[in-house]
């Protein structure tokens, strides 16, 4: 997917649409890639002169790449919100011009719950990684 496909997913728009492809794997599982360019508005301030993308971002970014799992789950108006975040380690810095690659798969559902394990890496260099928590309800 694209990042106009991922609109049809995702109610996100820019400047908060953190992913430029995903696809749905044929394991069940979730793979997102994100290059960061340089010009984020999260970027403006974390920190000057040494731009870093901040964790809180980073989680985004994995949420939004669990979505994509989610998708045939979702109805017309349903939305993917977070109920936890739990174990996130953070271990390498994201800077500009990196390529994020988020991989995500399911670990538990009792719906409309489900949490998922997502990493994010960048040149096969795990920065980030956690469990995640959402419920699907109608917005």
């Amino acid at each position: 997917m694209n990042r106009e496909e991922l609109k049809s997913i995702l109610p996100h728009r820019e400047p908060m649409l953190l992913l430029d492809e995903a696809d749905r794997n044929e394991d069940g599982t979730a793979t997102a890639f994100y290059t960061v360019r340089g010009d984020e508005y999260f970027l403006q301030g974390h920190f000057p002169g040494n731009p870093i993308v901040p964790g809180v971002i980073q989680c985004e970014m994995m949420a939004q790449s669990a979505c994509v799992l989610f998708a045939d789950r979702m109805s017309d108006g349903a939305l993917a919100v977070y109920t936890g975040i739990d174990k996130v380690r953070f271990r390498g810095m994201v800077k500009p011009g990196d390529r994020i690659r988020i991989d995500t798969r399911e670990v538990r559902s009792c719906p409309p719950l489900f949490v998922v394990k997502s990493e994010l890496s960048v040149d096969g260099k795990k920065c980030a990684g956690g469990e995640l928590s959402f419920a699907i309800v109608n917005a």
